[in-house]
């Protein structure tokens, strides 16, 4: 449909470019998402894999990454569903650490990040009905459904069928023996 072919890389694109610019400009967003990187960190340090990075420019430059290679194949429709959630897993912190409107004292600095955060709110809106987008086809929970129902009615016809063969078999052995005894 030509709808998905154009909105698909409307909505990528702000990912795409944001994350461009926040791996060749990493200092501005690491600056404000250390603060509560390592809050987080603080409060669940003790049951941290050891192999789960928390610094805070190398988590902001890997959300960066992401947000470039999933907002390409979201663009390209390469896996369209798959990078429309990898896009809205890679939003949340960055909404939630980039634009704590709460936390602004300034009224001006306050509206400003409302606005930031209410437009990723709605992007995350857009990506959530990317990402359930099954082009008409229906989703892979409705499809394995109706293929374990055609799985049970093979097994039991198959079952049916090896117990009707096995009673035949039965009736046959048993006349066949009854002509063999006296």
């Amino acid at each position: 449909m030509i709808l998905r072919r154009i909105a698909r890389p409307m909505l990528a694109a702000v990912f795409v470019s944001g994350g461009l610019d926040t791996l060749r400009n990493p200092k501005p967003r690491v600056e404000t998402a250390a603060p509560v990187i390592d809050k987080a960190v603080d409060q669940v340090k003790d049951n941290l894999p050891e192999q789960v990075p928390t610094d805070p420019e190398l988590l902001v430059k890997v959300n960066a990454a992401a947000q470039v290679g999933a907002g390409i194949a979201l663009g390209l429709g390469k896996l369209p569903r798959l990078s429309a959630l990898v896009l809205a897993a890679s939003l949340a912190p960055t909404t939630l650490a980039g634009h704590r409107f709460w936390e602004q004292d300034d009224s001006a600095d306050r509206a400003a990040q409302r606005i930031h955060f209410l437009k990723n709110v709605g992007l995350l809106g857009g990506l959530l009905l990317a990402a359930a987008d099954t082009h008409g086809k229906p989703s892979l929970s409705w499809r394995a459904q109706h293929a374990t129902g055609a799985l049970l009615d093979s097994v039991q016809e198959t079952v049916e069928d090896a117990t009707s063969s096995a009673q035949e078999t039965a009736k046959s052995l048993k006349k066949k023996s009854a002509a063999l005894l006296p």
